[in-house]
């Protein structure tokens, strides 16, 4: 790619895509991409903002999906931490079982 201000804002813009598919967030991609490839947080909110303006539609369908998955994921998360919870709980009623099985 050149060096000209138009292939670099296709550079953002194409690593914004690539954020887009892995499911992250506006803010989750402005620090990956400063964090990994050096750009500054305005360039990528700028190009950000100019891909929503642009599709609209997609991005509000992206927020959607992507609030749909954090819910569904929180709710799995939840269920598992009582799970395990449950699991640890029974756990230690049985071994205070057996401590005092063992004391008779």
């Amino acid at each position: 790619m050149g060096d000209s201000p138009a292939s670099y804002i296709y550079m953002v813009q194409h690593l914004i895509e690539k954020c887009l598919i892995f499911h992250m967030t506006k803010e989750e991609c402005i620090e990956a991409l400063s964090k990994h490839a050096n750009i500054k947080s305005v360039i990528t909110v700028t190009v950000w903002n100019e891909l929503e303006k642009e599709n609209r539609e997609f991005f509000e369908a992206y927020a959607k999906s992507h609030n749909k998955n954090r819910a569904i994921e929180a709710k799995a998360e939840a269920e598992a931490e009582a799970e395990a919870s449950t699991m640890i709980q029974k756990l230690l009623l049985d071994r205070d079982h057996t401590k005092k099985s063992d004391k008779e």
